[in-house]
């Protein structure tokens, strides 16, 4: 669609109003427009000095904690400086370069003045270690962790690397007990003729910095709780231990660590993948460029200040557009005051749906109007209803189908069976299957009732054991293991006993001894699950799960097909059956059952 086309179109709208529409409209848009441009404006200008303001400000806080974390380490590097200098020092220098560690303890004694004076100059470190080929070398007040060589140690091989001094990231102290977290300074030990000759002396200083006291050195100057500032490297790795929250993991992603420019600070604007923006300032250390220190701040927050100049603006526009409003009543109420109280019912009976009624206290033809779609409303919840029973009913008719076209070839084979035996006399057995079979009847019906207790079920699937017992001596022998507190739960009735007679008939139809079935009732979470699995020749789960899929006129797998079914009408979705092939290469079938132990609780399938 064209302009010329899209301003026709608008131009018909606009004189498809009416004469009231047309003067209100016109009147609102353009004291809306105006006001809405104005308060944007005077908003943008706003937001853009606080957020300039608050990107110096918050520049100048980072700048002010990476210069001080930066003297202060640097003060560190110069106490090492100093120890080196001393005489107990050099002296060690000479013993190491000489080999000689008969000397060990009188070093180690003339060591201590110098380590407590450079602790003493500076509380942040915790530790100090000198490691040597004749011996390390620390404060007495130390506990060393022997086990521990540092020629061992991670640190050493990064030296090894680097070639050159370096500071470690914040870890647990390795080199003396009490798990103590700190940070490392790691250089060479030097002396006049190495130096000189620039040689390797293979005598190390390990200076150990409280990480926690370096956290709270930088962090007394970042007091704003709107903020928040880390400790990291170039790759946005945390040098110490930080508190950061979910909202700032970002600060690791490769996106986020490529603005961190090699510039010495800077700062950005980020968007995360929720679409919130951040104002981010960071400034690097001089002692160690890969390390900085990264303040965040949510965008919203910093424009906190201007939501009273936004409220201000809205409240300013609604008030003149209510006043444009009550302007043009008075100016059309006379001529158009029919045609108003027509538009107000019309506009009230189109913002109605199905839940909610037309009111009116007028009784004119256009209040008729509304009171017919609160009828035309009533009638259709109405047709909802009935259509929702028709189904219900449906549903309880097709399950009470299935029900009764269980293959009912059992009970012909058990009166067979029960004529056999009777005629040869065995009379014994014809009274149990006959009052079996009975039973098994009286279980069938139940009442009516479609949903049973899993204990009258069980009773059933018995009274057919019973009878499929004495029909087929010595051919299987069944075990059930359920749970007690189970037996009250609701399920469809005649549901197992197919299950069983699946085994019988078919996994055992070649087999004159020896078959096994398995019945097992357990919870499962909020379900129900039961299991029935035999020993006997198995079957094609692929096969019967396409033939429950898709129905064909076969008989074949005929009694898995009605449960699946029944299953879906009782509980829609909210129930699951797997065929599968067990250990012993028989059939496993499985169920999952919603746990019902009251009618009231069953609401019916969930498709």
């Amino acid at each position: 669609m064209n302009k010329l086309a899209i301003w026709s179109w608008l131009s018909r709208l606009f004189h498809s109003f009416s004469l009231k529409q047309r003067i209100w409209f016109t009147f609102v848009i353009f004291i809306t427009v105006g006001l809405v441009a104005t308060g944007s404006i005077a908003y943008l200008i706003a937001s853009k000095e606080i957020q300039r303001n608050a990107m110096q400000s918050s520049q100048d806080t980072v700048n002010q904690s990476a210069q001080i974390v930066n003297e202060r380490l640097k003060n560190i590097g110069t106490a090492v400086r100093a120890l080196m200098f001393s005489d107990a020092f050099k002296q060690l220098m000479k013993d190491v370069q000489n080999k000689d560690n008969s000397s060990y303890y009188k070093s180690l004694t003339a060591l201590q003045y110098v380590f407590n004076q450079v602790k003493f100059n500076d509380s942040m470190i915790d530790s100090i270690l000198i490691a040597t080929p004749i011996g390390d070398f620390y404060p007495t007040s130390s506990a060393r962790n022997i086990s521990n060589s540092f020629f061992e140690s991670d640190m050493f091989h990064q030296f090894q690397l680097l070639k050159r001094g370096f500071w470690s990231t914040g870890h647990v102290d390795p080199f003396f007990t009490g798990k103590q977290r700190v940070l490392s300074l790691v250089a060479e030990g030097v002396s006049e003729d190495s130096y000189l000759q620039n040689e390797s002396t293979n005598v190390y200083v390990v200076i150990n910095v409280k990480e926690d006291d370096l956290r709270d050195l930088f962090m007394d100057n970042l007091s704003d709780p709107n903020k928040h500032y880390y400790f990291v490297d170039s790759q946005g790795a945390d040098i110490n231990y930080s508190e950061r929250i979910q909202d700032n993991v970002f600060i690791q992603r490769p996106d986020f660590v490529k603005q961190l420019t090699n510039d010495s600070k800077g700062s950005f604007f980020f968007e995360d993948k929720d679409r919130n923006n951040y104002l981010v300032n960071y400034a690097r250390l001089d002692i160690k460029e890969d390390w900085m220190i990264v303040g965040v701040q949510a965008k919203d927050k910093l424009l906190a200040k201007l939501n009273g100049i936004k409220q201000a603006t809205m409240l300013v526009t609604i008030g003149f557009v209510l006043v444009s409003l009550l302007i043009t009543n008075n100016l059309t109420l006379l001529l158009l005051k029919p045609l108003y109280r027509l538009q107000k019912l019309m506009k009230r009976v189109e913002e109605n749906d199905l839940e909610v009624r037309f009111e009116s206290a007028y009784k004119d033809e256009v209040s008729q109007v509304g009171f017919r779609f609160n009828r035309m409303l009533d009638e259709i919840k109405q047709l909802i209803a009935d259509v929702t029973n028709r189904e219900r009913d449906k549903r309880k008719a097709e399950i009470k189908a299935l029900t009764a076209q269980m293959d009912p070839h059992f009970f012909y084979n058990t009166l067979n069976t029960i004529y056999c035996k009777s005629v040869l006399g065995e009379n014994e057995d014809v009274n149990e299957m006959i009052l079996a079979l009975s039973n098994m009847f009286q279980l069938s019906l139940s009442g009516g009732r479609d949903l049973i207790p899993l204990a009258d079920e069980l009773d059933h699937v018995r009274q057919y054991l019973a009878i499929q017992q004495r029909s087929y001596e010595n051919l299987f022998v069944c075990r059930m293991e359920v749970e007690p507190e189970l037996n009250a739960c609701l399920v469809p009735k005649i549901i197992i006993q197919p299950l069983i007679e699946n085994s019988i008939l078919h996994g055992f139809k070649d087999m004159k001894s020896g078959g096994e079935i398995q019945l097992t009732a357990r919870t499962d979470g909020e379900w129900l699950h039961i299991t029935v699995e035999d020993n006997g020749l198995g079957l094609i789960p692929e096969k019967l799960l396409q033939s429950m899929m898709h129905p064909t006129t076969s008989k074949h797998g005929y009694a898995l097909r009605n449960i699946y079914t029944r299953l879906e009408l009782y509980y829609g979705t909210e129930q699951r059956m797997e065929i599968t092939t067990n250990e012993w290469g028989g059939a496993r079938i499985e169920l999952w059952l919603p746990r019902y132990e009251t009618e009231e609780d069953f609401h019916g399938p969930t498709n």
